[in-house]
């Protein structure tokens, strides 16, 4: 059987957790990078959705969440 679709499967991704998430397993997320982005999921429900954004994008959410840059909506 010939398919001409493209493969539309996810990439693998190696996921990793902050250092700060501590050991309770409450509030954490899982972080994957992949070229050109950034795959984000509830470390809680890892088969769950995944949030993907461009990296640039999540390094300047990542600089807004330090608290280093007053931003102004």
């Amino acid at each position: 059987m010939n398919n001409n679709q493209s493969d539309k499967r996810a990439p693998v991704l190696a996921w990793f957790k902050s250092s700060y998430s501590g050991t309770g397993g409450g509030e954490c997320v899982e972080v994957a990078l992949a070229p050109g982005s950034v795959h984000v999921r509830d470390s809680k429900s890892s088969p769950g959705p995944i949030l993907r954004v461009a990296a640039e994008s999540w390094g300047s959410f990542v600089y807004f969440a330090s608290g280093r840059e007053d931003v102004t909506l």
